[in-house]
């Protein structure tokens, strides 16, 4: 490595290191890099505007920002936590199964993890402390653990922003996410159910039967919105952006249309609050494209390739060692860093050891969100506590048990790839 680069490196962590934004960290320290090796600045403005006109696919990112804070305001959201009231809330602990549920739905709208987390997340915490059988902790606790369910079950931002890097298929990555969405969903109900019997927490109120189909057809049209999704992008009909732009146009003919729950005022304020949302993450991928070029430049990708292929690593010991990698790089930094930045040093090396680029995907995004819970700096832990007001100390006590079942199921989509891998192949997938 050159000087210059070890100066960029050297710039990115000082800069990190002081509570600057991850994104003027990496842009900073790729000027530094320019300037030390002598090129022109310009070249940063030319990498940029490049990457961004040649990727049509980043136009998901904003859209699907718009669909998800769509769903929060309006009248979306109340619908579907009552319809997964009704299906789950009948059993004990039954409140922190509509937790899970709920985001399993959700993440079928959002596919963000904090838009899950700070919208409905925040609603299911109130009535989770209201009803007296969960501590705040608790209830904080499994929304920041169902809430990384969100980026992974189809639509997702984090896997647009992989399949920039990576030039996988976003639609097999959208399917490939459905299972390892459902088996987080199933181990984090199977804890909550297991520490709702060890606490002995009461049984809440159930929901008639005779009113299920009442708000099943209330909450039906929102749950149609993923069906319209998938259909769109493997019937052929439209490309996974203009799929991300249905979404957005879809809620937003729910919300103000046939629910009636939005106003003119409250539309702008969703835009306004969308392209801040979409400039921050526009800032993480602007710096990172500048990097990674600086990153070819240096040649480190083949570097990293002909050294772990030299020493002769076997895949699954190769794939544990960068999820270990990912797990740790997650307590500090953003997923959007980690899948811009970090992930594409380790692209290569997948190739040349046989590893699918599709699991390879879903399981590093997933380590990217069991990341987000992680303490001591878990993106999520922080957004509920900005939410709720719920002392962090608190959250991270009953985050624990969540976490660990959480890394479990990591471990099963590392170790049988077809968790990932079966419903693309059914779909034609041949990787």
């Amino acid at each position: 490595m050159s000087f210059a680069f070890l100066l960029c490196l050297a710039t990115i962590l000082v800069i990190a290191a002081i509570g600057a934004p991850i994104a003027y960290a990496i842009i900073i320290g790729a000027f530094a890099y320019l300037w030390a090796a002598g090129s022109s600045i310009g070249i940063a403005g030319k990498v940029l505007m490049d990457g961004l006109y040649q990727s049509y696919i980043l136009l998901a990112v904003p859209l699907f920002i718009v669909a998800a804070n769509i769903m929060n305001a309006g009248s979306i959201s109340d619908r579907l936590l009552n319809f997964c009231v009704a299906i789950v809330g009948r059993f004990r602990g039954g409140l922190g199964h509509v937790n899970v549920v709920t985001s399993l739905v959700f993440s079928g709208m959002s596919g963000s993890a904090v838009a899950d987390a700070a919208g409905i997340g925040r609603i299911i915490i109130e009535m989770m402390t209201k009803s007296g059988h969960y501590t705040r902790g608790y209830a904080a606790a499994i929304t920041a653990a169902s809430a990384t369910i969100g980026p992974i079950i189809p639509p997702s931002i984090p896997m647009v922003l992989y399949a920039l890097v990576s030039g996988s298929s976003i639609g097999y990555l959208f399917v490939a996410g459905i299972l390892p969405g459902l088996l987080m969903g199933a181990v984090l109900m199977a804890i909550n159910a297991w520490i709702a019997h060890r606490r002995g927490f009461a049984l809440e109120a159930a929901v008639p039967m005779s009113d299920l189909p009442r708000i099943t057809a209330r909450a039906f049209p929102a749950l149609m919105m993923p069906v319209i999704l998938l259909y769109g992008i493997y019937g052929g009909v439209t490309t996974p952006t203009e799929a991300a732009a249905v979404a957005a146009f879809y809620a937003l003919i729910l919300a103000a249309g046939f629910y009636r729950a939005m106003s003119i005022r409250s539309f702008y304020e969703i835009l306004v609050e969308s392209a801040r949302s979409s400039a921050a993450i526009g800032l993480v991928i602007g710096g990172a494209l500048i990097l990674n070029y600086i990153v070819a430049s240096e040649n480190i990708p083949s570097l990293v390739a002909d050294a772990l292929v030299g020493l002769d690593i076997p895949p699954i010991l190769f794939l544990l060692s960068v999820n270990l990698l990912i797990l740790l790089l997650g307590c500090i930094l953003d997923a959007s860093t980690i899948i811009l930045v970090i992930i594409p040093l380790f692209i290569p090396t997948c190739r040349e050891l046989g590893i699918d680029l599709v699991h390879f995907g879903v399981v590093a995004i997933v380590n990217c969100m069991i990341g987000l819970i992680t303490p001591p700096y878990g993106i999520l832990l922080f957004v509920i506590n900005a939410v709720t007001r719920i002392p962090l100390g608190e959250i991270i006590r009953e985050i624990w048990l969540f976490l660990a079942v959480l890394v479990a199921a990591l471990l099963l989509m590392i170790f049988f790839p077809s968790i990932t891998l079966w419903l693309p192949r059914l779909l034609g997938y041949e990787g």
